[in-house]
């Protein structure tokens, strides 16, 4: 799945392409605990690679479908 250095951290290019592809999910409305729990990366790595690739991250909880305007 991915190219990792010797001390089994994913790097370089695979690393790039990673970030791409998660950032690609994303944007189609997976959740970072969702794609790390399907990649068997951790919350935080997932967290960095999107922050890396560019993606801007959601808020964090539930969309309200009832908007508050009281």
């Amino acid at each position: 799945m991915s190219a990792r250095d010797g001390s089994g951290r994913i790097v370089g290019e695979a690393r790039v392409q990673l970030a791409a592809e998660l950032r690609a999910a994303y944007e189609q409305g997976v959740g970072i605990r969702a794609l790390a729990e399907s990649t068997g990366l951790s919350y935080g790595f997932v967290r960095d690679a999107l922050k890396a690739a560019g993606a801007t991250l959601r808020p964090r909880g539930r969309r309200s479908s009832v908007s508050n305007t009281r």
